[in-house]
């Protein structure tokens, strides 16, 4: 007889949705956790007697360390697994969020010491969240649900400023802006919580059933690349012959070349533009949380569509490199339109032209997608951590090229230019750079297999 649990045991979970739900949730607060500081710079900017270019520095401090950290990071995830490493660095990232707020007592110069160095601190202990997201959907996701599932959370980006900068406007208006570190700290520690009881490997998760392993492996899904999952496959170790492995793949490079132009806006949007809505456009702190939220808003749609319409393209039957590159392109030169904000008089015209801009960004932010689909099977995380390491370059020299642009021209007419020449470098780098996208088959020599 066929019963009811007979059925149901036939057709495959979905936990892999739980899965890129939580990667979502947990980048929103790893991205809240950057966005912070723009929100709360604005006032503490003052309160710290900070001009643009030491705002800058304190900007990207973060990133510096976030970049140094990648390699590390994306070899700690291949040897102990996503879940372990991830959760750890939710923890720490909270716990630097605290303390940075009680570093505000101390008296200015002081303060912005002790922020730098925590800021440099959450940056190292970030800097898996993004390897890890890319290495978990490889894992979890068939290769046609591939650029839907790296669009969620890369989205998340976005999304981060529609959820917080309107909450970090709030409290820094209302309290002030160590209450803003305080916050973002406390709502870290309970998600680390939740991702330890919602986050295993895809063979070791408790709901998930043989239907939906089987059906995340024939599409693609590399699924025993996590510890005890029962891959014989040796965890190479992390060495300079294996990043020298991955530099000697052309098509690699000029995904990373695209990463850091992406990411230029990325870090663009982040940080300086709360300050651009503030200084060049005279908003309120709290009309900032709110219009900053709008464009970003819209970055998120962009994100998620942009995916969608790489994996339909696959689904249709256009060649792998075509499903990607569409996306990344068309929206780099949407976001193009963002220079329009020079010649604009009205708060209303920025604010749709940023809209375009943050969509376009977020339409052609496949570059997560593109290092699933491309990684060496036994080099996924480091190779997620080489190309979130070249791409997060931005994460440095945006913030303090930037604030060297305004300090110099006293606008931010130049600092726009600067941003979209990096959307039009980011087509370069996919069109004749990166050639034909497929996975890189690479032969590991014995000292990088842990043989030597």
């Amino acid at each position: 007889m066929i019963t009811a649990t007979t059925v149901s045991e036939r057709k495959p979970t979905h936990v892999r949705y739980l899965i890129v739900l939580m990667l979502f949730v947990a980048s929103c607060f790893s991205y809240g956790d950057r966005v912070m500081l723009s929100i709360a710079g604005i006032s503490f900017s003052k309160d710290l007697h900070m001009d643009p270019v030491r705002l800058g520095y304190l900007f990207s401090g973060f990133s510096w360390a976030y970049v140094a950290g990648q390699l590390p990071a994306g070899g700690l995830l291949d040897r102990f697994g996503s879940k372990r490493i991830y959760g750890i660095s939710i923890i720490g990232w909270s716990i630097c969020a605290l303390f940075a707020g009680f570093a505000g007592y101390l008296p200015a110069t002081a303060a912005f010491i002790a922020i730098f160095g925590i800021r440099l601190i959450s940056g190292l202990v970030q800097s898996p969240v993004f390897p890890g997201n890319g290495r978990i959907v490889a894992s979890w996701f068939p290769t046609a649900e591939r650029g839907t599932a790296s669009a969620i959370f890369n989205a998340s980006q976005y999304f981060s400023l529609v959820l917080f900068a309107p909450i970090l406007g709030w409290i820094t208006n209302a309290w002030g802006w160590k209450q803003c570190f305080w916050f973002v700290g406390t709502a870290g520690l309970l998600l680390s919580f939740v991702w330890y009881r919602a986050v295993y490997g895809v063979k070791a998760h408790p709901r998930i059933n043989q239907q939906e392993i089987d059906y995340i492996e024939r599409g693609g899904g590399l699924v025993n690349i996590d510890p005890g999952s029962g891959s014989t496959q040796k965890v190479p170790r992390l060495t300079w012959a294996a990043v020298k492995m991955l530099l000697s793949s052309r098509m690699l490079v000029g995904i990373y070349i695209g990463q850091y132009c992406i990411t230029t806006l990325t870090w663009f949007f982040l940080t300086w533009f709360p300050v651009y809505l503030a200084q060049a456009r005279h908003m309120s702190i709290t009309k900032v949380g709110v219009m900053a939220a709008l464009p970003a808003l819209c970055g998120f749609a962009g994100g998620i569509l942009g995916g969608v319409v790489s994996d339909r393209l696959l689904r249709a039957g256009y060649s792998l490199s075509f499903a990607r590159k569409t996306p990344i392109v068309a929206g780099m030169l949407l976001s193009v339109t963002m220079i329009g904000c020079n010649y604009a008089d009205t708060q209303l015209v920025v604010m749709i032209l940023m809209s375009l801009a943050f969509f376009g960004k977020g339409f052609g932010a496949l570059g997560w997608t593109v290092i699933a689909d491309t990684s060496p099977k036994p080099l996924i995380g480091l190779n997620g951590g080489l190309f979130n390491l070249i791409g997060n370059l931005a994460g440095i020299t945006t913030p303090i090229i930037i604030g060297y642009i305004v300090k110099r021209t006293g606008s931010f007419h130049d600092a726009l230019i600067f941003v979209v020449a990096t959307a039009l470098m980011a087509i370069v780098a996919y069109l004749p750079i990166v050639g034909e996208i497929k996975r890189v088959d690479l032969k590991l020599p014995e000292a990088a297999d842990g043989k030597a």
